[in-house]
């Protein structure tokens, strides 16, 4: 049986949990157009933001407090590079207008929606290229690490 990796897999719930979030904040944001024009659709919005989107970034940003927190444990130094502060208070920011959003689209407000959309692709871009633009703090050297332990399946 293949050896299951822990830390690649809590990578992809983490990954799952925010792709599923930013596209239904993009549904959620198409709805609330359509509530103005539609009294069948109102109050959808907030609902799908509450129920999907809310809970999606709150599961993301949880699991990568963990990563971070197992990285650390195995003797790894993420806080070396640049990117990871940015990417953190880009995360906070976004998980603050996520919990506002809610209530904002049912009284058909739209701004703090779309800030966590754009908070959200902002998040995902440094994420995927945040390594190799920003690369380390000055002074920082590549530090050995240890293996970060696997489960084997049965």
């Amino acid at each position: 049986m293949p050896n299951v990796n822990t830390y690649d897999l809590l990578k992809w719930l983490h990954l799952v949990a925010f792709a599923v979030a930013g596209g239904a904040a993009v549904v959620a944001l198409l709805l609330s157009g359509f509530e103005d024009t539609r009294e069948d659709l109102r109050g959808l919005a907030a609902t799908v933001w509450s129920k999907v989107v809310a809970w999606g970034f709150r599961l993301a940003f949880l699991l990568g407090v963990v990563l971070l927190v197992m990285k650390i444990q195995v003797g790894d130094h993420p806080f070396d590079h640049r990117y990871l502060h940015f990417k953190i208070t880009l995360a906070v920011l976004l998980l603050a207008f996520s919990e506002m959003a809610p209530r904002a689209l049912a009284r058909a407000k739209r701004g703090a929606a779309m800030l966590a959309l754009m908070l959200f692709l902002l998040t995902s871009f440094l994420g995927v290229a945040g390594k190799s633009l920003l690369g380390r703090t000055p002074g920082s050297q590549a530090r050995p690490v240890a293996p970060i332990p696997t489960l084997q399946a049965q």
